[in-house]
């Protein structure tokens, strides 16, 4: 099988969903690349980031639409495409710019179906960048994937690697619902076994990243790698943990997480999106609720503090989550396990 970014895994998806559907259009800015009557190659990025490169010279400038800096208008127009038949890609570049179009998602896209008694469909991608780590500053940088989590009629999707990358928008591009697709901007660039064909992954379905009996760590998008490196870490001191990628936040996998927690017995989740009302929070919440007589210690949470993301490169890096904080919440609860036992709880 072979090796592919996740850039490469999310072109080719784009690609082949637009040669089997006519209907699948791209609307977004740059994402031809390049801007027209300029010098030299005018699709020599294709995206900010290259991830639409190529589809432009393969679909031309009626499926691969290049738009003004006016994210509402993108928005606006993908939207009404949708429910005039068309099945648009709209790309945000980076999902900080949401507040710019936000009634086009959440007062409009997102309740059509419901508002119109379900005669209408909105079959619509938003695509964009999430994730610190870039040295993009605080307003390049968030992870709003738990704002849309928390909007009804909204599907949310945040892969980890180039195989889920590549499925999970072939099934996004399919739905009859509209889709918020965040892309950490640090995983463009990590390579994964990608088939060549078509394939969809159902949402909804959580993945076991990895197994362990002694915790269950939750993350997403960048945080599975993350807490991969940390189970390597307390792997070496004889610790085993169970890693569940949601992968979709909206719908969520909550039975997956319930049964590795039924199993070990303690819960970290890991989260980049927010210290306050994040989707750490919202889990934490569901569990408590679900799988509370399992618990053998309180639950912990790993995000950052309650700020803007730093420019600063040391301080940004300190404001990420890290495997050490992980390694250190999974001991903390191995602990607090051990405290109950010798008090006789």
């Amino acid at each position: 099988m072979p090796k592919k970014t996740m850039r490469e895994a999310l072109n080719e998806a784009m690609r082949l969903e637009m040669e089997r559907d006519h209907r699948v259009v791209l609307i977004g800015e740059d994402v031809r690349g390049g801007a027209a009557g300029s010098a030299g190659d005018i699709e020599a990025y294709g995206g900010v980031l290259g991830v639409s490169k190529g589809l432009w010279t393969r679909f031309g400038s009626s499926r691969v639409i290049d738009t003004p800096i006016t994210e509402s208008a993108i928005l606006g127009m993908a939207a009404g495409a949708a429910m005039t038949g068309l099945r648009p890609i709209a790309e945000l570049m980076f999902f900080d710019f949401m507040g710019v179009c936000l009634d086009a998602i959440y007062n409009q896209a997102s309740k059509f179906r419901y508002m119109f008694g379900g005669k209408a469909t909105t079959p619509l991608v938003v695509r964009g960048m999430i994730g610190a780590g870039f040295c993009a500053a605080a307003q390049h940088s968030q992870s709003p994937y738990h704002v849309f989590t928390s909007m009804p009629g909204l599907k949310v999707v945040v892969p980890s690697c180039a195989y889920d990358a590549k499925g999970l928008l072939i099934q996004a591009i399919r739905d009859d619902d509209p889709v918020v697709f965040c892309e950490h901007k640090l995983l463009y660039d990590v390579a994964d076994d990608v088939p060549d064909e078509a394939y969809a992954i159902p949402f909804g379905e959580a993945r076991v990243v990895r197994e362990g009996r002694d915790a269950t760590i939750v993350a997403l998008g960048r945080m599975v790698h993350v807490a991969m490196n940390a189970a390597d870490v307390l792997k070496n001191e004889g610790v085993g943990v169970d890693i569940v990628d949601p992968r979709t936040t909206s719908p969520l996998d909550l039975d997956t997480i319930v049964e590795s927690v039924e199993k070990t017995g303690r819960l970290v989740i890991v989260d980049e999106s927010a210290a306050r009302c994040g989707f750490a929070h919202d889990v934490a919440a569901q569990i408590q609720s679900a799988a509370f007589a399992s618990l053998r210690a309180g639950i912990q949470i790993v995000t950052p503090p309650h700020t803007p993301v730093p420019y600063s490169p040391p301080l940004e890096a300190a404001w990420i989550p890290d495997a050490s904080r992980v390694v250190s919440a999974v001991k903390m609860t191995l602990e607090s396990t051990r405290g109950r036992s010798s008090a006789g709880v």
